[in-house]
């Protein structure tokens, strides 16, 4: 093999370019924490989390995708909703209880690194379906969830950091949704008919605005939503077993 045969087209980095784009997202987040800058922190991590959802698709479209870009996904995926929530969510309200706010925030971060390795294991079994459903709380998802508290003091509504227990409870709640073996809905499956698709497109822009004005506001909603549709779904996935389906 010739060197010109080895050299990579530049347009195949570009997926690695935009994982490590949302690491250091992560990366700095983890650095405000310390600093206990709460909103910059946890402004850092959303914009991860949609970093991360931006990163497949772009490997899929330039036909990029490589074992390479797959792991390093994977492990920007635990520094940034494993290791960063955890010491946000510690700073935010788990610091007072000396070592249990400490064993929560590492529940968090070891329930999301599980979930990482149980995802890597199934997307290499052909047998497993990991196109229609997830199994358990993705990683993004399980962090915006553990930062709920967060959100809801950012946006005005509730301040938590005189109730550490709950903090603590709800923090090792999220890290058990991680890894339960329930089903979880995948946006690569839901199809909507052409009729709708712009009802949509209005419902986007809606959403684009109420984040781009009252961003804690929308998170707080996101999360409240997201949580009434792992209720429908868990029930869903307890009817189906039953049935034996």
């Amino acid at each position: 093999m010739t060197d010109r045969d080895a050299r990579l087209p530049l347009i195949s980095l570009i997926p690695n370019m935009v994982t490590i784009l949302g690491l250091s997202a992560g990366l700095t987040s983890i650095r405000f924490s310390l600093d206990a800058s709460l909103t910059l922190a946890a402004g850092l991590l959303v914009l991860a989390a949609l970093i991360d959802g931006m990163d497949g698709f772009v490997a899929r479209k330039l036909n990029a995708a490589s074992p390479f870009g797959a792991e390093l996904d994977s492990l920007s995926d635990f520094v940034c909703f494993g290791v960063a929530p955890a010491l946000l969510i510690y700073r935010f309200g788990l610091d007072g209880l000396a070592g249990l706010g400490w064993l929560a925030a590492l529940a968090l971060a070891i329930c999301c690194c599980l979930r990482l390795a149980r995802f890597n294991v199934m997307d290499k079994d052909p047998s497993a379906d990991t196109k229609s459903h997830f199994v358990g709380v993705p990683a993004p998802a399980g962090a915006m969830l553990a930062l709920f508290p967060v959100f809801l003091f950012l946006s005005g509504i509730l301040d938590l950091h005189d109730a550490p227990i709950a903090v603590a409870a709800w923090t090792v709640f999220v890290g058990v949704l991680m890894i339960a073996p329930f089903r979880t809905m995948s946006l690569k499956s839901m199809r909507i008919s052409r009729s709708n698709a712009v009802y949509v497109l209005v419902a986007a822009a809606l959403v684009v605005g109420l984040m781009l004005t009252r961003l804690w506001l929308f998170c707080v909603g996101a999360t409240v939503v997201y949580l009434g549709l792992l209720a429908w779904g868990a029930a869903r996935d307890v009817l189906r077993r039953r049935r034996g389906v």
